[in-house]
């Protein structure tokens, strides 16, 4: 079909997600194809994948192992329920999880996105306090500017205002507690002191409301939609040490950090952190197909098990529950990961990407580099002493990529943070040519911004 078509059929009949669609009129994009790290839109252009498909590519487009686990699959079956009825792959699967998972993980509840396997970690911390007889334990805590997805549960555990006001009414209500943030830190203070104050001030809400907190919510070392912030080392720690001590179950959020992207299986193991509920998506099936999964302890789990008449079953599925393509491809990219080391490669990228990143921090109007293995973000700022953002409306971030699109590489801001998260297999000669684009659209823009506010 002549692209021109295919540009005003999207324009029609399309609503895409995260997206003011008269932005995409604006500024259309139609992907046909991708082979390794780069896309193909069907004008022809080639892009460099810098945000792995939205944080979730692992080996690249069309690895041929998956293709053909896939393929395999497709031959046998390709979906029956999971409702009362188990699959090969989905037992498989759940297998593997549990023995790469922390020690404290048993068991695996099959879902299909980061945001309904955090309804589910939701739900279940709930009915766990219900069915174990402490029925008031019904709150939750959460961090200044969380994410944990756009369903109803997970935006009333999120926290970025412009995401999530609109829903005010239909959301239930969470104790939010400050995420120990260095660099947005209204005083000059060092991360320790910032990161014992977060911890002191989320002890004092659990010494006040622990009888009434079912479990707290909390992404794994670093923040994604909310600004790609990284805690102080020891506070995802001391987090836990607090659920702990007043009996509060921890769900930890690894849906963007899991599988390989910090340079950790899960990025829980940078600070020995034991979930009673860990949510799992995007990477698990190397962004083939959309597989989630919430995996907690035993004890959770028996706390629902038993007779069907006393009613503790965990009334909650989706109709592609551990979908049989979807867990074919994850056992197959779980598979690479062994085989070729993956983990150890994103340690020793990680160092190429902080190196080539390095000579950023002295522009002008970059405030902030923050890295976690292959996931960074550049906050990008007006004024880079004093901290100041550009104008909202400027959507200096925004621009940015769309100019870094014309140069041959996607990605998408958070607010002004440039989030570059590109597939853990980018070559080192692809890392350079990602940065190259990424610092070149950065100083074209903010240079323009920069004239334009002194005129």
């Amino acid at each position: 079909m002549e692209s021109q078509k295919l540009v005003e059929k999207s324009s029609q009949y399309l609503w895409l997600p995260f997206t003011q669609m008269k932005d995409y009129d604006e500024n259309p994009l139609i992907i046909e194809s991708g082979e390794g790290v780069r896309l193909r839109d069907i004008n022809g252009n080639e892009y460099l994948d810098g945000y792995s498909s939205l944080w979730l590519n692992v080996h690249g487009h069309r690895k041929e192992e998956i293709n053909n686990a896939i393929k395999q699959q497709l031959d046998k079956i390709a979906h029956s329920t999971l409702l009362g009825a188990a699959n090969v792959p989905s037992i498989l699967l759940a297998e593997k999880l549990i023995d790469l998972a922390p020690n404290s993980l048993k068991r695996v509840f099959y879902s299909d996105s980061g945001a309904t396997s955090v309804e589910i970690a939701i739900k279940m911390a709930y009915q766990y306090w219900q069915n174990k007889g402490q029925g008031k334990k019904q709150k939750f805590i959460t961090l200044q500017n969380a994410y944990h997805g756009d369903t109803v549960g997970a935006i009333s555990v999120g926290k970025v205002d412009i995401f999530h006001r609109v829903y005010k009414s239909l959301m239930f209500e969470s104790l939010v507690v400050t995420f120990p943030d260095p660099y947005h830190h209204p005083e000059s203070l060092n991360s320790e002191t910032i990161r014992d104050r977060a911890l002191d001030e989320l002890e004092n809400i659990l010494a006040e409301h622990h009888e009434e907190i079912a479990g707290m919510t909390v992404e794994s070392m670093i923040q994604g939609a909310g600004g790609m912030n990284i805690m102080p080392k020891g506070y995802l720690k001391g987090v836990e040490e607090l659920c702990r001590k007043y009996k509060v179950l921890l769900i930890v959020d690894e849906v963007a950090t899991g599988f390989g992207r910090t340079g950790k299986m899960f990025a829980v193991e940078h600070e020995e952190v034991e979930p009673d509920i860990m949510t799992v998506a995007k990477g698990i099936t190397a962004g083939y197909l959309p597989i989630a999964a919430t995996l907690t302890t035993e004890e959770i789990y028996q706390a629902f098990y038993d007779d069907y008449t006393s009613l503790k079953t965990f009334f909650h599925g989706h109709s592609y529950t551990g979908n049989q393509l979807g867990c074919a491809a994850a056992l197959a990219n779980l598979e690479i990961f062994e085989r070729e080391k993956l983990v150890q490669q994103v340690q020793e990228k990680s160092k190429l990407i902080e190196s080539l990143l390095e000579p950023l921090r002295d522009h002008p109007h970059v405030g902030d580099i923050r890295q976690l293995g292959m996931i960074c973000g550049i906050e990008l700022v007006k004024d880079k002493k004093k901290k100041v953002p550009f104008e909202w409306a400027q959507r200096i971030g925004y621009w940015t990529t769309i100019k870094m699109r014309e140069l041959g590489m996607l990605t998408r801001p958070v607010g002004d943070t440039i989030v570059f998260m590109p597939p853990l297999v980018t070559s080192e000669k692809e890392l350079e040519e990602m940065v190259f684009i990424l610092k070149s659209a950065i100083e074209e823009i903010t240079t323009e911004a920069a004239t334009a506010l002194e005129v």
